[in-house]
C-alpha cells in the first residue's frame, strides 16, 4: 500500500515544529516510521504519549512531582500533535485532545513557577487558559500567548519560560477555533473580543498589572495578535510571528489538509464556503490602526506565509515597529528559535517595563 501523501506533507512541513516544541526525537521517529495510513496518525502519536503519561503517574506515586510534571507536559504535547490535524476522525481527535488537556493540567501546579488552569467568561461560556506567574512577582505584566490554526495552549507553552524569566506572567489561551474552544466557537476575525475578555478578567486579579498587557501570536495567532492590538487599545505591545496579512489570499496554494483543518474549525459546510470565509481574515484597513509598539517576524524560507505579509503589515502600522526577516527561517522560525524567542522576549519585557 502506498503511503498516504498527507503523512509526508505534514512531516515535511512540521518536523522542526515538533522537535522545537519539545517532542523527543525518538518519539517522533517511533510515531511516524512505517506509517502508511492517515487514520493511523493520531493513534500512533497517542501510543507514544501514553508512555510519558504513565511515567508521570509512576513518578507522582513515588513522590517525584518535578519528574511527573515533565512527563505529563511531554505527554500532553504528544497527544496534542496526535490530534492537531485529525479533523477527519473526530472521535480520535476528541479523545486525544482530552488527554492532552488533562496531562498538561495535572502538570501545571508542579511546574517552576507553578501554573493554574483558568476559565475566562466569554459569550455565555468560557475560554480556557493556562496562567503562570513568575517567582517573586506580586503585580506583574502579562503576555497573552495565541497559538496558530491547529495549535493549542498545550503546545505554545514552550514560549512561556522566556517571558517568565524576565518577570512577565503568561497566559496561553484557546480562542475561537482553537483547542477547547474549537467545538463551541468557530474561527473568527475579530480576535479583539478574546483579548478584551482576557484583559477584563486580568483586571480582577491583584497579581497582574492590567496596565502592562502584551500580546504574542504565532502563525494564525500572528494574524490575530495584530488584529487584537489594532482594536483593543489596552494592549501595550504586540509580537507577530509568521502572521498572514490576509489568510485566504493564497488559498489555492495551501495544502489540502491545511484547508480542511480551516474548514472544520471555521464550522463551514463545504470547501467553497471555507474559501469565502477565509477572505474576511484580513488586516486590510486594520493594520493602520495599530498604534502600540509591534515586533514582526517572518521566515525567509516560510512555505506557508510569505515574507511579503510581514512587510505589508510593517508598512501599514501607525506605531513604532520592528521588522525582523530571518532569512534561513521556516514557518514560525521553528528551525531557528534562537533567532526569535529571546529577542522577542527581551523586546516585550522592555516595552512592558519588566525586569529584563
Amino acid at each position: 500500500m502506498p503511503r498516504d501523501p498527507r503523512i509526508d506533507t505534514v512531516i515535511g512541513i512540521f518536523t522542526p515544529r515538533f522537535i522545537t516544541s519539545g517532542v523527543p526525537l525518538a518519539d517522533f521517529q517511533d510515531a511516524t516510521e512505517g506509517m502508511e495510513k492517515w487514520e493511523d496518525w493520531c493513534p500512533s502519536w497517542s501510543a507514544r504519549a501514553l508512555i510519558h503519561e504513565e511515567l508521570g503517574n509512576e513518578a507522582m506515586n513515588s513522590g517525584n512531582s518535578k519528574s511527573a510534571a515533565e512527563h505529563w507536559t511531554t505527554a500532553g504535547l504528544i497527544y496534542h500533535f496526535g490530534k492537531f490535524m485529525a479533523v477527519e476522525f473526530p472521535d480520535q481527535m476528541r479523545e486525544a485532545h482530552q488527554k492532552a488537556i488533562s496531562c498538561r493540567t495535572m502538570a501545571l501546579p508542579h511546574l517552576a513557577p507553578p501554573g493554574e488552569r483558568v476559565e475566562i467568561p466569554f459569550e455565555g461560556k468560557f475560554l480556557a487558559g493556562n496562567l503562570r506567574i513568575p517567582d517573586g512577582e506580586t503585580h506583574c505584566g502579562l503576555v497573552i500567548l495565541i497559538p496558530g490554526l491547529e495549535a493549542t495552549k498545550e503546545e505554545i507553552f514552550g514560549y512561556e519560560p522566556n517571558f517568565l524569566e524576565r518577570g512577565l506572567a503568561t497566559i496561553a489561551i484557546d480562542g475561537p477555533g482553537q483547542g477547547e474552544a474549537e467545538y463551541d466557537f468557530p474561527i473568527r476575525p475579530n480576535y479583539e473580543t478574546v483579548a478584551g475578555s482576557v484583559i477584563d478578567w486580568a483586571e480582577g486579579r491583584a497579581d497582574i498589572d492590567s496596565d502592562r498587557i502584551g500580546i504574542f501570536g504565532v502563525s494564525m495567532g500572528g494574524h490575530y495578535a495584530p488584529r487584537a492590538a489594532a482594536m483593543e487599545k489596552r494592549i501595550k505591545a504586540c509580537v507577530s510571528i509568521s502572521g498572514a496579512y490576509s489568510w485566504g489570499e493564497n488559498w489555492d496554494e495551501k495544502s489540502y489538509i491545511n484547508r480542511e483543518v480551516f474548514r472544520i474549525r471555521s464550522h463551514c459546510a463545504s470547501m467553497e464556503e471555507a474559501k469565502e470565509y477565509s477572505k474576511i481574515l484580513t488586516l486590510e484597513g486594520v493594520a493602520e490602526k495599530i498604534t502600540c509598539p509591534i515586533y514582526i517576524v517572518a521566515g525567509g524560507r516560510d512555505r506557508l506565509t510569505a515574507v511579503e505579509s510581514a512587510e505589508r503589515i510593517a508598512a501599514e502600522v501607525s506605531g513604532p515597529k520592528v521588522l525582523s526577516i530571518v532569512e534561513d527561517g521556516n514557518h514560525v522560525c521553528h528551525n531557528r528559535p534562537y533567532k526569535v524567542r529571546p529577542q522577542t522576549a527581551d523586546w516585550m519585557a522592555s516595552r512592558l517595563n519588566a525586569r529584563g
